[in-house]
């Protein structure tokens, strides 16, 4: 599911790498399951430095769209220039879902990293609409690079411990 990236790295003047972007996301996750919701984080970097963190909000906000890359998608839409939104990643700690992926290509996001992927996710939970991240992308003929999974037994231990063993 990935376009042939090394997405071990990022952009040359960025110390971290996506692995530590990523672990950075499920932390976000876990803040999101102490605040009383569902195990999602993201966050936006742009040039080396993240500029926009968040957690999942749907059941605190009691907003069914309160996702945490559809909340970052907005934000960088209206407080991002194109060329920044155009050099930035958003990591995530699980797959984007078809919702979030759609406002990631409206919002003209440059690349998408996430932990885990919806299908895994389904497996545990049944609560997924599995379809994949990077085909939503591609059938809006969006030019979006999407990596992963590159955290798969991380993202999922914050997974299970919350839905449980199936």
């Amino acid at each position: 599911m990935t376009d042939g990236t090394d997405p071990s790295g990022g952009p040359d003047d960025d110390p971290h790498t996506a692995y530590e972007y990523v672990d950075r996301a499920i932390d976000l996750a876990s803040q999101s399951v102490d605040a009383g919701n569902t195990p999602f984080g993201a966050l936006i970097v742009v040039d080396g430095e993240i500029v926009g963190e968040g957690h999942n909000e749907t059941r605190t906000g009691d907003d069914i769209a309160a996702h945490p890359e559809m909340t970052l998608a907005r934000w960088a839409a209206r407080e991002l220039d194109p060329d920044e939104r155009a050099r930035c990643t958003m990591y995530a700690s699980t797959e984007p879902c078809p919702m979030c992926a759609t406002a990631i290509h409206y919002a003209g996001l440059d690349r998408v990293v996430f932990g885990v992927d919806g299908e895994t996710l389904n497996d545990l939970s049944g609560d997924v609409v599995p379809i994949p991240c990077e085909e939503v992308i591609r059938r809006a003929d969006g030019d979006t690079t999407v990596e992963g999974p590159i955290a798969t037994e991380a993202a999922m231990s914050l997974h299970r411990s919350f839905y449980g063993e199936q």
